[in-house]
């Protein structure tokens, strides 16, 4: 086949390859921020066999999912036969070497494998087909169509088409064709090509070409997760889903003048760097994102995009030191082109060069704001994502830029600040009125039962919102049925610093954590109960790096097990026809879809449905990620407008009884009743879980 053309071939496609992968490597390691992952190897490792091996999250999209698991299979049967073909080049037919000794088709083993390449070989094609079609025809929004992708399809099905030309050749010069029963579809190829040398040369030099081809495209676009994934998922993070890590001393940060939050590429992790590279541009998580789906700004796919772009035009700036301006000793950095208005994930039209330097903060030079702040921090995007990418923390770390170094920050949100630094609560009510919620239920104070059981964490929402005061209400008075030993905290109880830490306040954020984790350790409390999903989340994942470690549970999860254990029966009919929504930081960020649903289904009369969009799909109601207290972006339609939307369709048009959305979350609660009266369904009810639980109960 030509020792001396195999010899060139692979020389300059692998020193092509090995260059551009040290550019790569090189660029990732200006990321600066230090991160360790190499801890608890053997979930390290599961994941990448489930993850990767096991492509787990790709079937979550049918058509697409299963269309790339017969691709990736297919790759990693033929990768063997891409080898063989390159030690064929140095081997004439008939050599021991030239099937490994171990792989002709009169072979067990190689039998075996031949019906393997003939089969994969016909399974990727048409996993290629549903690629294009889906690109070309249906055209799918979170979709792009780029020539990349089209040329990387082309050469894909090039190779397998080669291949399978070769294959039929093969199967008449040297394996006595025209029909070989492990070959089916090379034998049925072969009856086209006859005893063609022609086709026999161009199909083994085209395979073994394009797939070196294919090597060095790797690096410069999506297929570049070929090679990160791997590596990505090995690094995955394995803490809480809901779990921010904290910003390590702060005040030292200040006193030096370091950067806080992210300003430039170089104040991300090299896992973030690697999160870049790793992104398919499948548009996962922009088509499950709310902030996408009701016309908002923000894109995930695109703002990663973004991000990556913007290190590969700065590449030689970020890789350099810098000198004394715009420039930097790795000589003169590329001009940033054009961008259309509009794309999501970056400043519209053509940002000045100046403004977009390597050294030059990505906010607002590369990116628009409105884009980081359309995020809920829902974690749609992550629970979609094939590959496991981050996204909230890469954005939470952008707004510390702008909220603790930049001061750009919506006036609503500096409000809020303000708010919680004065009252220790977003709404600015004097912090003693926190107990008023409980006049006449005769709750004690953890000041006056310091042994009790149970700390009722009851948060800002329940304590000051009169809406959502019914819910602390209701879930008192169920404690009190169940007998169960629970006190509060009162005015003692501060905001957890939840909505500071997502606008970007770490400041405020662990003032307010460690103001907090000193209370409850003077208390010396052990269990803690709330109602809040977002207070649950902090307490649980977010405290412990304060030194606060306790044993928290939702509420409903508390509900469900005085229900299993007898200590509450519901014996009052309730006949209600209710949708159950997925609270955001209950179920995706800690993983309790059950509990809620459990308690519904225990109580009498309740006729339970589930929206389409539910469980780990379920759609944010749009207060997440200090959404609840802001305007939100402008876009085609709000967030909560749209999940009400879902709700009320999964309830019967014929309504016999009174109907209600269910939620789990003070937060959830205010926004899907704003929903319902601005969408003109005020006829539905909006119930928590223990309103309803209470309902069954109350004489």
């Amino acid at each position: 086949m030509g020792p001396l053309p195999m010899t060139l071939l692979l020389l300059v496609a692998f020193a092509g390859f090995s260059y551009t992968a040290w550019r790569r490597w090189r660029l990732l390691r200006v990321a600066r921020r230090p991160e360790s992952r190499c801890d608890r190897l053997g979930e390290r490792v599961g994941g990448v066999l489930r993850y990767v091996l096991g492509q787990y999250r790709m079937p979550r999209y049918a058509a697409a999912g299963w269309a790339h698991v017969l691709v990736f299979a297919g790759f990693v049967v033929l990768l063997l036969n891409s080898i063989l073909l390159w030690v064929r080049g140095f081997v004439p037919p008939g050599s021991p070497v030239y099937d490994l000794w171990i792989f002709g088709v009169d072979q067990p083993l190689g039998a075996a494998y031949a019906l393997l390449r003939d089969v994969f070989t016909v399974l990727v094609i048409l996993g290629v087909v549903v690629f294009v079609w889906n690109r070309v025809v249906l055209r799918l929004t979170r979709l792009t169509l780029s020539s990349e992708g089209l040329l990387i399809l082309g050469i894909i099905f090039a190779m397998m088409a080669a291949d399978l030309v070769y294959e039929g050749v093969e199967i008449h010069r040297h394996l006595g064709g025209p029909f070989v029963a492990v070959m089916p579809f090379a034998s049925l190829v072969a009856y086209m090509v006859g005893d063609n040398a022609v086709l026999w040369h161009l199909g083994f030099w085209l395979h073994a070409g394009l797939v070196l081809l294919f090597l060095n495209l790797l690096p410069y676009g999506k297929h570049f997760h070929i090679l990160t994934v791997v590596p990505n998922i090995f690094a995955r993070q394995l803490g809480p889903r809901g779990r921010l890590a904290p910003v390590a001393d702060l005040e030292g940060r200040v006193e030096r003048e370091e950067t806080l939050g992210v300003k430039t590429l170089r104040d991300f992790s090299w896992k973030d760097m690697l999160d870049l590279y790793t992104c398919t541009e499948c548009g996962r998580c922009s088509d499950q994102c709310p902030a996408t789906r009701t016309g908002k700004l923000l894109s995930p796919k695109h703002l990663l995009i973004g991000l990556r772009d913007h290190a590969y035009l700065r590449e030689r700036a970020l890789v350099a030191p810098a000198t004394n301006g715009s420039t930097a000793a790795g000589g003169p950095d590329i001009e940033a082109p054009g961008r259309p208005h509009g794309v999501r994930g970056y400043t519209s039209g053509t940002a000045p060069a100046d403004a977009v330097r390597a050294h030059e903060a990505l906010v607002p030079a590369w990116i628009d704001p409105e884009v980081l702040w359309g995020c809920t921090t829902c974690g749609a995007c992550e629970e979609e994502c094939p590959v496991l990418i981050t996204y909230i923390d890469k954005i939470v770390g952008l707004r510390q830029n702008l909220a603790m170094e930049q001061g750009l920050v919506p006036s609503q949100l500096q409000q809020m600040f303000q708010a919680l630094e004065n009252a220790g609560n977003p709404y600015s009510f004097p912090n003693d009125r926190r107990a008023e919620w409980a006049a006449g239920l005769n709750v004690p104070l953890r000041s006056e039962k310091p042994d009790a059981e149970y700390l009722y964490w009851v948060g800002c929402g329940p304590s000051f919102d009169d809406r959502s005061r019914r819910i602390a209400q209701a879930f008192a008075r169920l404690l009190q049925a169940a007998d169960v030993d629970f006190a509060i905290l009162g005015p003692e109880e501060t905001c957890n610093g939840d909505p500071a830490r997502r606008a970007g306040n770490e400041f405020l954020f662990q003032m307010l954590a460690q103001q907090n984790v000193a209370t409850l350790q003077g208390y010396q409390v052990r269990k803690i109960v709330t109602t809040c999903p977002h207070c649950y989340n902090t307490l649980s994942h977010e405290y412990p790096d304060f030194g606060g470690k306790f044993e928290v549970v939702h509420h409903t999860e508390l509900l469900a097990e005085l229900l299993r254990s007898g200590r509450l029966k519901p014996v009052r009919p309730v006949p209600l026809e209710l949708v159950y929504h997925d609270a955001c930081y209950l179920g995706r960020h800690n993983g309790v879809y059950d509990a809620p649903r459990a308690v519904l289904a225990a109580i009498p009369g309740v006729a339970l449905h589930e929206p389409v969009a539910r469980r780990d799909r379920g759609m944010c109601c749009g207060a997440g990620g200090a959404q609840m207290w802001k305007e939100e972006e402008s876009g085609a339609q709000r967030v909560n407008h749209a999940r009400v939307e879902q709700l009320v369709t999964a309830l019967p048009q014929a309504r016999t009884v009174e109907q209600a959305v269910a939620s789990a979350c003070p937060f959830c609660k205010t926004m899907l009743t704003d929903g319902l009266a601005d969408t003109a369904r005020d006829n539905v009810r909006q119930l928590d879980v223990a309103e309803v639980l209470w309902e069954a109960l109350k004489e």
